[in-house]
């Protein structure tokens, strides 16, 4: 299965409950944080829901 690197580049200070625990759902938590993922439609799914937090790659 494909791999996506998830990188959170924006603070999730001031933003709301739901956005705050999709990331840390995702394993972040921190600026600059990276974390590996199964590329599947559940984790596109969190992804797309803070995509103005954090980056992708892979």
């Amino acid at each position: 299965m494909a791999k996506i690197k998830v990188t959170q580049i924006a603070s999730t200070i001031d933003r709301p409950k739901n956005q705050k625990l999709v990331i840390a759902a995702l394993g972040l938590g921190k600026i600059s944080k990276v974390r590996e993922h199964n590329d599947t439609p559940q984790i596109r799914g969190m992804i797309n829901k803070v995509k103005h937090l954090v980056k992708v790659t892979g």
